[in-house]
């Protein structure tokens, strides 16, 4: 059953898997990966056999196994019949993504009904007649199974065998270690290397690795905590940098590049999925003309990145300045739920009010748990939407959500506080719904990510042309950036492309500039303090590209699955969880990574690597955070 579903995958993806691996090499790897998920499940059953396998307790444990294969089967089946359209939409086999949805059913229901309906319908239904099937197919081998004699001498003679062979399946190998995804990794597609294996591997082994999480980048290298420490630190930016706090290795002193008699105001407007590929002059569509129309009134970010391919991700690197992992987004994980460092919090500590802004609902992906430890005073979500414009999925439309913003920034203009607000958009998610009306559709049918980007940049025009004319213009500075892009694909170990993102700092007295390095969005929270006139202690690693001192980084770091990415100009190294490092050219022009042969110096390898450890040292040792006495 496995192999077919694989041979269907094969035939979907025929070209990536030609391109990446000889044919009889990927279905025979994934046999092999089966029979490690086979084993697992039998195991149960193999285990039980000694405590349970007598003559009074023998129908017991025959019903028990015969119940629990079918399970098994059905499980495994199940989880086949869901892949097709989670590849679809995140270009993976199903990974933590998977169950991490799953607590909040409103929306994911919705989101499938209205994206993918024909293939919910077919799952449910395919699964329901193979329950069945197997329901009734195992008691038709129970009845017959329960009829035979058995011959326990020779069943207790044949378990050890039987053990030693499901051990060594499930196993793989005669090595130290045993297989795991890595084993399987043999192509330079991510997606393809997913393919080997079998859904309930995937999932299982994503749970699995949740109690690893504080750990999950350790796997890039060999430095101990002192050598990463000591690396990080020592970039060019932070080299006259005093760290005055043992407990906290990163923090240090930023004194901000714009002296202020009062210090501005801050927003965010976290786009959501809005990436170069709908950005004209990036490469993209031509679906984002008022981006285009704003770029000329400020800093835009030629070549930004994002971090990861998930709105906590990017919450992660743009609010907090956090470097990325393997693991959950720190919005979730439960050691960052306060005394974490966010760009909030070290305003909340100069005297500015603080406020989250969303159209959906905030409980969403833990972001209010998270927001409200740390730093956000105020949360405004769905629930203080009146009479909304439009309610879709996964909240109020964008209109909506900036025309909210636009009368908080009016009705804080009269305080005597500064104010630092997030807002962050919604319209731009699947399955894209926003107003009718609103915009010349870009194609037909409406319900589009192509419409959809466009509806919200149509909200953005609108909400600066208001904002342009208000009083709260001049001591307001606006961040707009994209929280990732739509869907991540390729048949790259990280597809450069995909985490390209636009970026836009206006208001305030900020003159128009061009920013044609390679930035990252760690470096967004330490530039946007400074230009506002905010010095502060802060743990960021980012740079604060508004000090002319210093030259930029020209460097952008992002964590795909299990890769992680180093784009050092248009020079990008992939370390992977094996221990390799991987050389490839990126071309901009043609967004091609090309394999490059070219050898890193140790030292640069070191850099990489520490950069790569380091959210995992300063997560596990509670050390991202700034004293309460600064």
């Amino acid at each position: 059953m496995l192999s077919l579903f694989r041979f269907g995958y094969f035939i979907l993806y025929t070209e990536r898997v030609i391109e990446a691996i000889n044919p009889i090499e990927f279905f025979l790897l994934g046999i092999r990966a089966d029979l490690i998920q086979i084993g697992y499940y039998t195991l149960v059953p193999l285990l039980l056999f000694p405590f349970c396998n007598f003559r009074k307790t023998h129908q017991l444990w025959l019903k028990f196994s015969v119940l629990w294969f079918s399970a098994c089967f059905a499980l495994l089946f199940f989880m086949e019949i869901s892949t097709p359209a989670f590849l679809a939409q995140y270009d993976t086999r199903p990974n933590r993504l998977f169950f991490e949805y799953l607590l909040y059913p409103k929306e994911v229901f919705s989101t499938l009904w209205n994206g993918f309906r024909g293939w919910l319908i077919l799952g449910v239904t395919a699964s329901g007649l193979v329950i069945y099937t197997v329901y009734t197919f195992s008691k038709s081998m129970h009845k017959r199974l329960a009829q035979r004699t058995t011959h326990h001498g020779m069943a207790w003679l044949l378990l050890p065998v039987v053990l030693v062979f499901t051990v060594l399946g499930i196993r793989s190998t005669l090595a130290h270690r045993p297989a795991n995804p890595a084993f399987f990794a043999v192509s330079s597609d991510a997606m393809v290397n997913s393919l080997i294996l079998n859904s309930n591997y995937t999932l299982a082994y994503a749970v699995y690795n949740l109690k690893h999480e504080d750990k999950a980048n350790r796997v890039y290298g060999q430095l101990t905590d002192a050598e990463v420490i000591a690396t990080i630190t020592a970039e060019d930016h932070l080299k006259s940098a005093d760290f005055p706090f043992k407990n906290y290795p990163t923090v240090h002193f930023q004194a901000a590049s714009n002296k202020r008699e009062k210090p501005l105001n801050i927003v965010i407007i976290l786009e959501e999925s809005l990436g170069a590929t709908f950005v004209e002059s990036l490469g993209g569509l031509p679906v984002t003309p008022n981006i285009e129309r704003l770029k000329n009134q400020g800093w835009w970010f030629e070549n930004l990145y994002a971090t990861g391919t998930r709105s906590v991700r990017g919450i992660e690197a743009v609010v907090s300045g956090f470097l990325p992992s393997r693991a959950r987004s720190t919005v979730k994980l439960s050691d960052s739920q306060r005394y974490f460092f966010t760009i909030a919090d070290a305003l909340k500590r100069q005297g500015y009010t603080t406020e989250f802004i969303y159209g959906g609902e905030s409980h969403f992906d833990n972001m209010a748990a998270f927001f409200t430890g740390n730093g956000f005073s105020n949360i405004i979500d769905q629930d203080e939407f009146s009479n909304p414009v439009f309610e879709g999925s996964w909240g109020v439309s964008d209109q909506d959500l900036l025309t909210m913003l636009h009368a908080r920034l009016i009705e804080q203009q009269g305080s005597s506080q500064p104010s630092f607000t997030l807002a962050f958009t919604s319209s731009n998610h699947e399955p894209f719904e926003f107003p009718d009306n609103q915009i010349a559709l870009s194609e037909h049918p409406k319900q589009t990510v192509n419409n959809a980007v466009k509806y919200a940049d149509h909200a953005l025009g609108q909400f600066f042309d208001r904002a342009m004319q208000s009083d709260y213009w001049q001591n307001t500075l606006f961040l707009v950036v994209a929280d990732h892009d739509t869907r991540v694909y390729g048949n790259d170990l990280v597809p450069i492309q995909k985490f390209h993102i636009p970026g836009l700092i206006l208001g305030g007295d900020i003159s128009p500039r061009v920013i044609d390095t390679v930035t990252s969005q760690i470096d967004l929270t330490p530039t946007l303090l400074s230009l506002a006139g905010v010095s502060a202690y802060v743990p960021t690693l980012g740079q604060d590209l508004s000090n002319p001192e210093t030259p930029p980084a020209n460097r952008a770091m992002m964590q795909f699955g299990d890769s992680y990415g180093w784009l050092q100009g248009n020079q990008l190294t992939v370390l992977t969880t094996d221990g390799k490092q991987h050389q490839f050219t990126y071309q901009r022009d043609s967004k091609e990574l090309l394999p490059s042969h070219q050898s890193l110096a140790d030292k640069q390898i070191k850099r990489i690597q520490a950069f790569a450890m380091a959210p995992s040292v300063l997560y596990q040792s509670h050390a991202y955070y700034v004293p309460v006495t600064h």
